[in-house]
């Protein structure tokens, strides 16, 4: 009956983005993030992210990000090292036309984790060297997350949770503040390796706001 109900939802969402993305523009995001295990302290990070204006099929961004980390303690303070290829298509003004463009981008971040009762929390701490075309700018990350679990007291597999995140990004160089991002969402664990979310994204930028769904893949999956 659980896993009915969770298709039912899911396809009401589905057709209920369809629907505002037609009529607000608002755009979404279909996520992938891995986390495979190479050891007790190794790890592997993969992830892609097909961003469209609209719900699908009008490309905004592709994004895919991979990285190697380490944990500093048992299954925590992971300090990770890694590159990310960014593809954008940007609508020229009072067109229907694109402009796109490649970004490089090399990161480090540090991720610490919380537990406190049925509530998760999430640190991540992040520095992004972004290579355009002739030009190399600096970005800081800072990126709080909470999940906590509904059905259940801690996050096991076939609970349902609320998850919740703010990240705030700052240039190092002029126009300092870059954006803000505020997202909720409900997530479905679907066991020890694999959860999914079904969220929205309020998104402020320098100038003006961009609003994002979002349907997220977790893989936990380890390789070892």
């Amino acid at each position: 009956m659980l896993g009915k109900s969770i298709l039912t939802l899911f396809v009401i969402f589905i057709s209920s983005v369809s629907l505002l993305a037609q009529k607000d523009d608002i755009g979404n995001w279909f996520i992938y993030f891995g986390n495979q295990g190479l050891s007790k302290k190794w790890n592997w990070h993969n992830e892609i992210q097909y961003r469209n204006y609209n719900f699908i099929g009008d490309m905004q961004q592709l994004l895919i990000r991979t990285g190697i980390g380490y944990n500093l303690s048992d299954n925590n303070n992971n300090l990770l090292f890694g590159y990310g290829f960014i593809n954008t298509q940007n609508y020229i003004a009072d067109t229907d036309e694109k402009r796109g463009f490649d970004e490089h981008r090399f990161f480090q971040q540090f991720i610490t984790r919380q537990h406190f009762e049925r509530v998760y929390l999430q640190h991540r701490y992040r520095i992004e060297e972004r290579i355009f075309d002739n030009d190399l700018q600096l970005r800081l990350r800072y990126f709080l997350a909470v999940n906590v679990p509904i059905t259940t007291k801690e996050m096991l597999e076939s609970t349902i949770y609320a998850s919740a995140y703010n990240e705030v990004f700052i240039n190092a160089q002029n126009n300092i503040f870059d954006r803000n991002r505020l997202y909720g969402a409900i997530g479905y664990v679907i066991d020890s390796n694999f959860k999914v979310e079904l969220g929205f994204m309020a998104q402020t930028l320098e100038n003006t706001n961009r609003n994002q769904f979002q349907i997220v893949i977790f893989n936990n999956l380890p390789l070892y």
